[in-house]
């Protein structure tokens, strides 16, 4: 943790015990700590939840869990997140800090490929309801695969909601010259391109951590 980081976290609200546990746990068991949402972030993000009133969240890519629980402790009491993560051995893990959090009735973890998921939830959607089921989404899953995300999940927000979008700025790489050609820069530089020229949105990037876009679906809120 950098000087700034630092400061920034010792003047922040605290995060909690639990997500001082699932820190921990992610930095004990597992080999990708850095995948980790940061403390502001993910006060940020839960801010965002409480100013928006939703009440309703798909998350896509949970890893060990820390961003599910800043979304669903923003989250009124009816509230509810669907968290999206593909890999199985993390479950445990995920499922012991929602309970330490005590958020666990709020959130259901689906545990499979994130497209095969989301395609089953839509039928649920377009089978029992007559709008729009999420008032805000949270993509932090595999980079190669945001576009795919984006406009799999479009229809499924409410008008007016968000779509939040980690990893934006990749380290900088999505402003290099030339362009790496990795399919994860090539990815995330092509998401950031598609929803810049979406004229069904608004969008910000804004410098926390590494990048977030913060995506508002026009429209009056059908809610």
């Amino acid at each position: 943790m950098d000087a700034k980081d630092k400061y920034i976290r010792e003047h922040s609200s605290p995060q909690g015990e639990a997500l001082d546990w699932v820190e921990r746990q992610t930095n004990i068991r597992t080999n990708h700590a850095r995948m980790l949402t940061g403390a502001a972030q993910g006060r940020f993000i839960k801010m965002l939840v409480g100013i928006s009133g939703a009440e309703n969240i798909l998350e896509i890519g949970a890893f060990t869990g820390y961003s599910a629980i800043c979304l669903a402790s923003g989250l009124p009491e009816n509230g509810h997140l669907d968290s999206l993560e593909i890999n199985d051995e993390l479950e445990d893990l995920i499922l012991e800090g929602f309970d330490r959090a005590g958020i666990a009735s709020k959130i259901t973890l689906h545990i499979g490929d994130a497209k095969e998921t989301i395609g089953r939830l839509r039928t649920e959607i377009l089978d029992r309801r007559t709008k729009p089921m999420y008032d805000m989404v949270y993509i932090d899953a595999n980079k190669r695969e945001y576009c795919e995300y984006y406009e799999s999940v479009f229809d499924m927000v409410r008008p007016g909601g968000l779509i939040l979008a980690d990893n934006v700025l990749w380290d900088g790489k999505v402003w290099a010259d030339p362009l790496p050609q990795d399919r994860q820069t090539l990815g995330i530089a092509s998401f950031n391109d598609m929803v810049a020229a979406d004229e069904r949105v608004e969008s910000v990037i804004l410098p926390v951590r590494d990048g977030l876009n913060i995506i508002r679906k026009k429209g009056l809120s059908s809610i």
